[in-house]
C-alpha cells in the first residue's frame, strides 16, 4: 500500500525538485555572471550611461540642450496655455469633486 502511494507521488516530487533546481541554477547563474567582467559592448553602454547621468544632473535637465530647444519648449508651452486657458502646465492638476445632494425616494 505504501510502495503503491510512493510510486503516485514520485512524479509530483520529481517535478517539484526538478522545478527547484532549476530556479536555483538560474539564480547562481546570475549571481556568478555579476560577479565576472563585463563584456566591452555592455562595459561601454554602462559607462555611456553613467556619463548621460552625471551630466544630466549637473545640467538639470536635457543633456546637451542649447537655448533655441529651450526656447521651443517656452513657446508650445504658451501654445498650450492659450489653448487650454493657462494654469501651470509642468505640474499635475488638482481635481476636485462635489458630492452631489440626493434626494431620499419614499415608496408608497
Amino acid at each position: 500500500m505504501i510502495l503503491q502511494r510512493l510510486s503516485q507521488l514520485y512524479p509530483l516530487l520529481r517535478a517539484a525538485v526538478s522545478l527547484q533546481l532549476r530556479r536555483n541554477l538560474g539564480l547562481t547563474a546570475v549571481a556568478f555572471n555579476k560577479a565576472k567582467e563585463l563584456d566591452p559592448v555592455q562595459k561601454l553602454f554602462v559607462e555611456k550611461l553613467r556619463e548621460y547621468t552625471t551630466k544630466s544632473k549637473s545640467a538639470g535637465g536635457v543633456v546637451d540642450a542649447g537655448p533655441e530647444y529651450q526656447r521651443n519648449v517656452n513657446d508650445e508651452l504658451t501654445k498650450l496655455q492659450r489653448l487650454y486657458g493657462g494654469g501651470d502646465l509642468t505640474k499635475f492638476p488638482d481635481f476636485k469633486f462635489v458630492e452631489p445632494k440626493l434626494e431620499e425616494v419614499t415608496s408608497k
